[in-house]
């Protein structure tokens, strides 16, 4: 593999000590809890645990917004270091240069796959090169804007979430189309009804997770199963996830758009798999 090998810096701060408050009943799960993870957000965290920031970019033929979404990233004024880590899933519309030379100039860590493997297969290469105490995931694209990461951090620095989902229909967007919009929505219903949650968004893509909890996860959908699968195993160990609103500039078929209508049948296995499945 070309991939551009930077050495994985040491992970900072201690991890957070599960801890179970006094009378407070836990829902019983299939899953085995990660490593300091605990079902209860509230309390859970210690604030003060959280240094670095791993934000974790997949990215396929995004010539032409690549260098842009990390400028975004960088400019974001938050109080943690942060790591930008770019999994290139095998562009060829010129990406690939575009990230060398971000990695030469120090702006990100960039690792290049040979073959196009899918969304999954590159955040999951994304995570193994992470360090930092709290994870974002962000799409290569400019549909979701970085200016949003404080609020989305918020819940976990104040040691009141685990996992933050950005949710697309609470927050000002860009109007999508029907079938679009009514697609989101009867997947986000299918996960509620499977996992007895009440999400307004489950396919946003803007997923926030402590270190712990994403690096503890058993992921392995390589494509677009990959939302519905983190999120099933996120609330198969009993961890609760946040929404809060952001802003969203969703693209078209015409502007670059890559999920089709076909793919909601990948999500709706990937869903029905991991409830009823090890």
């Amino acid at each position: 593999m070309g991939a551009s090998e930077l050495p994985t810096s040491p992970r900072v701060g201690p991890s957070p000590p599960p801890r179970q408050e006094k009378g407070r009943r836990t829902r019983t799960t299939h899953d085995t809890l990660p490593q300091g993870v605990s079902p209860v957000c509230e309390g859970a965290i210690e604030a003060n645990s959280f240094r670095k920031l791993s934000v974790l970019i997949p990215c396929f033929n995004e010539r032409d917004t690549i260098a842009e979404i990390v400028r975004k990233v960088r400019s974001v004024d938050i109080d943690l270091d942060v790591e930008v880590i770019v999994v290139d899933d095998g562009s060829t519309d010129g990406s690939r240069d575009v990230l060398q030379k971000l990695s030469e100039d120090g702006q990100v860590h960039a690792f290049f796959m040979e073959r196009n493997s899918g969304k999954g297969a590159a955040v999951q290469r994304a995570l193994r090169e992470s360090s930092g105490d709290v994870v974002v995931i962000q799409d290569a694209d400019l549909e979701y804007d970085p200016s949003d990461y404080p609020s989305l951090l918020r819940p976990i620095l104040g040691g009141k979430a685990q996992v933050v989902y950005g949710s697309r229909f609470i927050g000002e967007h860009r109007a999508m189309y029907f079938w679009h919009s009514l697609g989101n929505r009867f997947l986000t219903l299918l996960t509620n009804i499977l996992y007895d949650t009440t999400l307004t968004d489950m396919e946003t893509g803007y997923k926030v997770m402590t270190g712990n909890v994403a690096r503890g996860l058993k992921l392995t959908a390589p494509r677009w199963g990959f939302d519905p699968e983190i999120t099933a195993r996120i609330l198969r160990t009993g961890v609760r996830i946040y929404e809060v609103p952001i802003s969203y500039a969703g693209r078209e078929f015409n502007e670059g758009k890559k999920i089709s209508w076909r793919d909601a049948f990948v999500v709706m296995a990937t869903l029905l798999r991991c409830r009823f499945l090890p």
